[in-house]
């Protein structure tokens, strides 16, 4: 006799491994303390930071 293989279903969780919003590009940017100046251009520079990944961007005003 030939071994009999369980087909189920796989989990929500299983499915969509690696296809999360931060891997597509959809971060949850949060701007973080501190009001750091850049001496170079002379402007105030904004830090923020994805609480998911932990990814980080700067931005000049």
């Amino acid at each position: 006799m030939g071994e009999i293989i369980a087909f189920k279903r796989p989990r929500p969780k299983a499915a969509h491994k690696g296809r999360t919003l931060c891997n597509s590009g959809f971060h949850k940017w949060e701007v973080t303390a501190g009001t750091p100046f850049d001496v170079k251009s002379g402007k105030l520079v904004t830090r923020y930071r994805c609480p998911r990944c932990g990814a980080t961007r700067t931005e000049a005003r």
